[in-house]
């Protein structure tokens, strides 16, 4: 009998499940900074009336299963239920005269409801592997 050899491969490297833009990176230091936690962790739940909601709280843990992503010195773990619904999201930190809040630019999100509370979200189509 022959044996099957293999050669190591170097693996592509991933790419961010979210990015962030200059605004939200500078928010998110600042957050975590001033309350001296490891991160802000981002993800959805079920709510609203389009059926789920984006949620924040600050990371002092981070879970074997969650994603950890550093974008422009500030870290966000994603909660790992939420990984399929938010790829390729950007998230930005606005403020107007009303408000200030963070924005989720999602490519996945196919609605929300009329006051923005709520997003109607699907999960990620399976990438082709080479």
């Amino acid at each position: 009998m022959t044996e099957l050899h293999t050669t190591p491969r170097t693996r592509r490297p991933r790419p961010a499940i979210v990015t962030l833009t200059d605004a939200a990176a500078e928010r998110v230091r600042a957050l975590t900074e001033a309350g001296g936690h490891k991160a802000l962790r981002v993800g959805l739940k079920n709510a609203g009336c389009a059926g789920q909601e984006y949620t924040f709280a600050f990371a002092d843990q981070i879970g074997p299963l969650d994603e950890v992503v550093t974008d422009k010195g500030a870290t966000i773990v994603v909660d790992p239920k939420s990984i399929l619904f938010l790829i390729g999201s950007e998230i930005d930190y606005e403020t107007t005269k009303l408000a200030s809040k963070f924005v989720f630019r999602n490519p996945n999100q196919t609605d929300a409801c009329g006051c923005g509370e709520s997003v109607t979200i699907i999960p990620a189509k399976a990438f082709e592997i080479d």
